[in-house]
């Protein structure tokens, strides 16, 4: 049986990903118009996701989505797709990328209290002090100096604000984060980038170069598109405030980017925002979380290996490879062994 730990991987490469593409993003900022270079980000991530997929299966094959799974998919696609990039762009166009970058650290924290208080995860006493630190850098980083440059509020509201949308985003996606993740990245991709781009076209935006519009859409397929699809894998493994506790590293690499990349200040708030997120998250990543549980009888589809919570007979012929996907029952079990809310483990406590 795999480990829990083994879905952090997924997590903290999604954040490497998606923290390098803000300050590249902070580069793009003055060719394009925020609403435009949201749709061309996302339209890059949903293009090259579906060359992706397309080359994997060999051709185009159904999402596997369940009709009641829609929904949730529609959902993030709203908050995370079309709202979230255009409120980050618009917050990049009046502060700076490194105090942004670090800001984006309240994704976690609003994903980690939906996940909460909406969606009922479990939540420890080391989680949420992690949270508390994340959310007093985020105090600091704002706060203002005499030494400081200002840093305009409805900038940092507006990355705050994309930071909630994408909150919402990852507790919806965790509904349908069993299904095909390149599927579920790309249609986020599709959706948005066809929206926004269009929005921006009838409300007076011009196509830039082609230099200018590939640099966007390749930053899009990483930062957006892949990073979204790493996300996704870590769902499966994490559950949704967790994978947003490790998610939340990715505002470090975008700020070290910025320094060495922009050459921006580092004033004191910066640092003493960096110190106390850095604890924030050490306290996350050092979580262990184990006590008996039972699994109520569940039936579901996706890819899965035959381990602990996966002992099914097959009414087809299966040739033994793994991981594969398909319809199975869960019967009831009840064991002790360290996890996190993912796929088979959303109990109470």
């Amino acid at each position: 049986m795999s480990t829990p730990r083994s879905a952090i991987w997924p997590a903290l490469a999604a954040a490497a990903l998606f923290g390098a593409s803000t300050p590249l993003v902070k580069l793009l900022v003055g060719e394009l118009s925020p609403l435009l270079l949201a749709g061309l980000l996302y339209l890059g991530s949903g293009l090259g996701l579906a060359a992706i997929r397309l080359v994997r299966d060999r051709g185009w094959k159904p999402s596997g989505l369940a009709p009641g799974e829609w929904r949730w998919l529609a959902g993030a696609i709203i908050f995370g797709g079309l709202l979230g990039p255009v409120l980050l762009v618009f917050g990049l166009t009046r502060t700076d990328a490194g105090p942004a970058s670090l800001l984006l650290n309240l994704e976690s924290v609003f994903t980690a209290v939906l996940a909460w208080v909406v969606f009922r995860e479990n939540v420890d006493r080391r989680i949420v002090l992690g949270m508390l630190l994340i959310v007093a850098g985020g105090v600091a980083l704002a706060w203002p100096t005499a030494t400081s440059p200002p840093q305009d509020w409805i900038g940092l509201l507006a990355i705050a604000a994309a930071c909630l949308c994408w909150a919402i985003d990852n507790n919806l996606t965790r509904h349908v984060s069993g299904s095909d993740a390149l599927f579920i990245a790309g249609a986020k991709g599709w959706t948005a980038g066809a929206v926004n781009t269009s929005l921006a076209l009838l409300l007076g935006a011009s196509l830039p170069a082609w230099p200018a519009a590939g640099a966007a859409m390749a930053v899009g397929l990483a930062g957006y598109g892949l990073s979204l699809v790493l996300f996704v894998l870590a769902l499966r493994g994490l559950g949704t405030a967790r994978t947003g506790a490790y998610f939340s590293t990715a505002p470090f690499i975008g700020a070290a980017i910025a320094i060495l990349l922009l050459g921006e200040a580092t004033p004191a708030p910066f640092w003493v925002a960096a110190c106390l997120m850095g604890i924030g998250v050490w306290l996350h990543l050092t979580e262990r979380h184990e006590h008996a549980h039972t699994h109520e009888p569940l039936e579901h589809t996706h890819p899965h290996v035959h381990d602990a919570h996966h002992q099914h007979a097959h009414d087809f012929d299966w040739d033994g490879s793994e991981p594969h996907s398909h319809p199975h029952r869960h019967a009831v079990l009840t064991h002790k062994h360290p996890h996190f809310p993912d796929l088979h483990h959303r109990h109470g406590h």
